[in-house]
C-alpha cells in the first residue's frame, strides 16, 4: 500500500488535495477530521480520552487499510515538526505501513497566510469540519498554531521531522494560486513513481 501523508500548516488544503489526489489514483482518503469530530462530541479537545481515541482510531484505521491491502491511503495531518511527540506517531504510522510492505511518501503543502486564513471560513470546511464552524476561535487557532509551531520544512531550525521525511520520498508544493486539482495533478508529476 501506499501511504501519502499530506502535512501542513491549517487550512492549507490538505483535504481537498487529497481529495482530489484519490480521484486520480484510485486511493482512500482519511483526512484529519474523520476521527476529530466524533470524539469532540464527547470528550473535549486536547484531553487525555480524546487524545488516546484519536490516536486509536487512526492506528487501527491504518493498521486495516495496510492489512487489506489497499492500493493505497491518502492520510492528512497538521504536523508539529519540532514536536517529538508529533514525529513519534507519524513515525508509528509509517511503521505500521512498512511492517505490512508498503511504502510512505510525504506530501507538503504550503501558502500564504492570507490565503490560508480565507480558506479557513469556506462552505466545504465548514461542513466536513463542524468544530471549526467557530470562526474566531478556528481563526485565533490558526494564528496561535503558526505562532507557536514548525508546520512547514522551510522554517530554518532544523527539526526531529526532518530526518524521517528525508527517508521517504518528498514533494513540497505552494497551493496559494493551485486550484485542489492542480495541486494533486502537480503532485503526482513529482512524485517518483
Amino acid at each position: 500500500m501506499d501511504f501519502v501523508v499530506i502535512f501542513g500548516p491549517p487550512a492549507v488544503g490538505k483535504m481537498t488535495v487529497g481529495e482530489e489526489l484519490c480521484e486520480l489514483t484510485g486511493f482512500k482518503l482519511f483526512h484529519n477530521h474523520m476521527t476529530v469530530e466524533p470524539v469532540l462530541g464527547i470528550f473535549p479537545f486536547g484531553s487525555p480520552p480524546f487524545g488516546r481515541l484519536v490516536n486509536e482510531f487512526r492506528r487501527r484505521v491504518i493498521e486495516e487499510a495496510a492489512d487489506a491491502a489497499l492500493p493505497g491511503l491518502v492520510f492528512t495531518y497538521v504536523w508539529g515538526l519540532d514536536l517529538p511527540e508529533d514525529t513519534d506517531l507519524i513515525t508509528s504510522y509509517v511503521d505500521i505501513v512498512r511492517s505490512r510492505g508498503g511504502r510512505t511518501r510525504f506530501v507538503e503543502l504550503y501558502a500564504d497566510l492570507d490565503e490560508r486564513l480565507e480558506r479557513n471560513t469556506t462552505e466545504l470546511r465548514l461542513d466536513r469540519k463542524p468544530s471549526k464552524r467557530d470562526l474566531d476561535f478556528s481563526r485565533a487557532n490558526l494564528l496561535e498554531l503558526d505562532r507557536d509551531y514548525v508546520m512547514n520544512t522551510d522554517d530554518t531550525r532544523r527539526t526531529h521531522a526532518q530526518d524521517l521525511i528525508e527517508r521517504h520520498d518528498h514533494v513540497r508544493i505552494d497551493n496559494t494560486r493551485l486550484t485542489p486539482a492542480e495541486a494533486a495533478a502537480l503532485i503526482l508529476r513529482e512524485m517518483p513513481q
